[in-house]
């Protein structure tokens, strides 16, 4: 048996953190259920668009047009990678919430589950007229988790959010960026909120439901994305309130260590080294075959090295650069020094690591085919992972929700579909 067997949750999640969250229980066990919706579409959730034209498609970078193919099928929704890898072990079913009828048959749905997972701006369901507190009122022992940009209360709370702007806002855009790097300039496309708080809501989550194991009752936890991220750079944080320092722009450097992304020989073909002490240090240097300029009298302390990192940095460049990265790394690993490869997509699906510990799963969804899948970063001692369910497609288990969960008749489901709250496809209206 899996740690959440028996715990149904209902996953409103959009984009990244909510689905993200969803899928660490799922995988945990849980019956993991998304409420969708046929009448609208949430953009970056199961695409960019829900209809996009194959030139579209082919314009697309690969994290938004990454369809099998580069094609968008009859049901492109069924088909988005970034979707598909966060939609395995769920089940989906589609109500219109913007309607009184959808919110009675959700309603009926938070009284039959232990956990609702949402991430959008704070108010959403309060806008449509459902509050925790009522929720709360109608099942208490709900484990309710809302994760949004700012929070639920505060004066950023109604303020909309996204993944690149909660970056910037809690300081770790700054952080991550070069050492030389001018004001304001992009780091790159990596956003680390979404990863942050998908897992502070996927803790929260079990702390709760175990919590509840021992006083019956559930909780409301509300969840911001900015202060899940500003853990991150909290040492920053604090020496700043101590000491009114303020840190630097790291890049790829350490707050102590020697460390550096360096070129190899080949078209974008880089590894990471990492010299933390003397022992380190006189391992690249029986690497780098004892060059004279490593026993320079400015480079004898660690402390010495880190102020001279900038020089440092320009020998390791002119060695790496003429040695691929294969050759680079045996050797600096065969004399003892940290470094490892930086792998694109191609080379961690070659991985094999991550091949020898199962970490790819094979898996087949009717509408996207079969391919490899990203699998659960974790391995339990005492339960074994199962995948149950493939990547789900749209209102997939209507039927199971609407007439085995939640007793509606066989006429009652079939106005349901007339009504637009029970479908398979989007609207003829959205895109």
């Amino acid at each position: 048996m899996q740690p959440l067997s028996g715990v149904r949750v209902l996953d409103l999640g959009v984009v990244l953190a909510g689905p993200q969250a969803a899928l660490m229980l799922a995988d945990l066990g849980a019956e993991v259920i998304r409420v969708e919706s046929t009448q609208h579409f949430a953009p970056l959730t199961r695409g960019l668009v829900a209809r996009p034209s194959k030139s579209l498609v082919d314009a697309l970078p690969p994290l938004m047009g990454g369809y099998p193919d580069r094609e968008p099928g009859a049901r492109p929704w069924n088909r988005f990678p970034w979707f598909n890898a966060l939609a395995r072990n769920k089940l989906s079913m589609t109500v219109d919430l913007r309607r009184s009828a959808g919110l009675e048959i959700f309603r009926r749905l938070v009284c039959i589950s232990d956990c609702l997972l949402i991430n959008q701006r704070a108010g959403t369901l309060q806008s449509m007229g459902v509050t925790a507190e009522e929720l709360l009122q109608l099942n208490p022992r709900l484990v309710y988790v809302d994760a949004s940009g700012y929070g639920a209360s505060g004066p950023y709370a109604s303020y909309r959010a996204f993944g690149s702007q909660i970056d910037a806002f809690s300081g770790n855009d700054a952080r991550r960026n070069y050492h030389d790097a001018r004001e304001g300039a992009p780091e790159g496309w990596t956003v680390l909120p979404d990863a942050a708080a998908a897992m502070a809501m996927a803790l929260a989550a079990c702390l709760a439901l175990i919590g509840r194991n021992s006083t019956g009752k559930g909780q409301y936890i509300d969840i911001s994305m900015a202060e899940s991220s500003l853990s991150m750079v909290g040492d920053c944080w604090l020496n700043y309130a101590l000491n009114r320092r303020e840190p630097e722009r790291l890049g790829n450097r350490d707050v102590r260590a020697l460390q550096g992304c360096y070129p190899c020989a080949g078209e974008d073909r880089w590894i990471v080294v990492t010299i933390p002490d003397d022992s380190a240090w006189q391992a690249l240097s029986r690497a780098l075959g004892d060059p004279e300029w490593m026993y320079s009298s400015a480079l004898t302390s660690a402390a010495d090295r880190y102020r001279q990192h900038d020089r440092i940095d320009a020998h390791l460049i002119e060695w790496t650069r003429a040695r691929s990265r294969v050759d680079a790394l045996s050797k600096l690993r065969a004399a003892g020094v940290l470094a490892a490869p930086v792998l694109d997509d191609a080379d961690l699906f070659l991985d094999p690591q991550l091949r020898e510990r199962g970490f790819f799963l094979d898996i087949e969804q009717a509408d996207a085919g079969r391919h490899d899948y990203p699998g659960p970063p974790f391995k339990l001692r005492r339960s074994r992972f199962v995948l149950r369910q493939a990547p789900v497609r749209l209102g997939e288990h209507n039927e199971y929700v609407y007439q085995e969960l939640l007793g509606y008749s066989a006429a009652e489901y079939r106005r349901f579909e007339q009504e637009g709250h029970i479908g398979t496809e989007y609207a003829g209206h959205i895109a």
